[in-house]
């Protein structure tokens, strides 16, 4: 045996990684997988359906139910609940359990709940307590029940600039996410009020727009965007309200706070952009340099940084 197993363990898989340790009164039935380098700690019970990656942790009171993926370097804290079933009657088994799939390197807090079906992206951090009800995006930080976004985290590979680690949006100097711009427009001001704007030959706008659309309306806890574009440009200002918008060209990823009509984002292709934390009164106008393709949107994290270079 490659793995250490502590003497009050039960494990009737074959399929248990080098290196991994499982300690006392863990239950791991047939057919599950577990891979290397893995701790599971104390009163963990897994079912025969389930996949545990390499360099996983799974701390003490978890269940693991038919369908749970983890993959590569996921952290369950202590107590997490994992469910399979979303209308679940005694004795009465659905014909095909619902998967639930955790990215590589995401982390799930103490007492979370984490409903079925649902995908957490990779390096997010769901907070302790969080019951989440939808999939997470790649980096996020939820909370909450239901669970929102709070903010987005850094892989450890990732840079940021100094404001940024300190969890407050980055101005126009320190935008490090390739091609992306932060603009500060001028504002004239007399009695008949405020007056700002921005001209395609005068250096402000990179492109002719040839189509606008607003966003209104928004749920402070909705999350807008969560896709790159292959060659569409965007101009995105907030002229009522604010949100914030996560920038990531799968090297560096950065926020920009919108709360001002005279702010404006230049978004180039192939960046990732996320608009979320809307004001009640927010008003978001985005200005497209091409008509509507659905071709043009890459949805996927994965599929953005494997097209960027970044993923095998």
């Amino acid at each position: 045996m490659t793995y250490f197993k502590h003497d009050t363990a039960i494990v009737e898989t074959p399929h248990v990684g080098e290196g991994t340790r499982v300690w006392a009164f863990v239950h791991i039935l047939g057919g599950a997988r577990i891979g290397r380098n893995c701790n599971i700690c104390d009163q963990v019970f897994i079912e025969g359906d389930v996949i545990v990656g390499d360099d996983v942790t799974i701390k003490s009171g978890v269940q693991l139910w038919d369908g749970v993926r983890l993959e590569d370097g996921v952290f369950v804290g202590p107590n997490a609940t994992f469910t399979n079933d979303p209308f679940p009657r005694s004795r009465k088994r659905p014909e095909r359990f619902s998967e639930t799939v955790v990215r590589r390197g995401a982390s799930i807090g103490a007492n979370a709940t984490i409903l079925p079906g649902r995908t957490i992206g990779q390096f997010a951090m769901v907070g302790a307590g969080a019951v989440v009800m939808h999939d997470v995006p790649p980096h996020a930080i939820v909370v909450g029940n239901p669970a929102h976004i709070r903010g987005y985290v850094d892989a450890r590979t990732r840079q940021t600039a100094p404001s940024a680690a300190r969890g407050v949006p980055v101005t126009a100097a320190e935008m490090k996410v390739a091609g992306v711009r932060v603009v500060e427009r001028p504002v004239v001001e007399d009695l008949r009020g405020l007056l700002t704007f921005a001209e395609t030959g005068a250096g402000d706008l990179p492109f002719t727009p040839c189509r606008y659309f607003i966003v209104s309306g928004v749920p402070s806890r909705q999350v807008r965007g969560e896709h790159a574009h292959r060659a569409l440009q965007q101009w995105l200002t907030c002229i009522h309200g604010e949100c914030r918008v996560l920038v990531d060209d799968g090297d560096v990823r950065q926020e920009v706070l919108l709360d001002r009509p005279s702010r404006a984002l230049y978004l180039p292709p192939m960046v990732w952009g996320v608009q979320y934390n809307f004001s009640a009164d927010a008003v978001l106008l985005v200005l497209a340099s091409d008509p509507y393709d659905a071709a043009d949107y890459i949805r996927d994290y994965d599929e953005f940084l494997r097209l960027r270079g970044r993923l095998k």
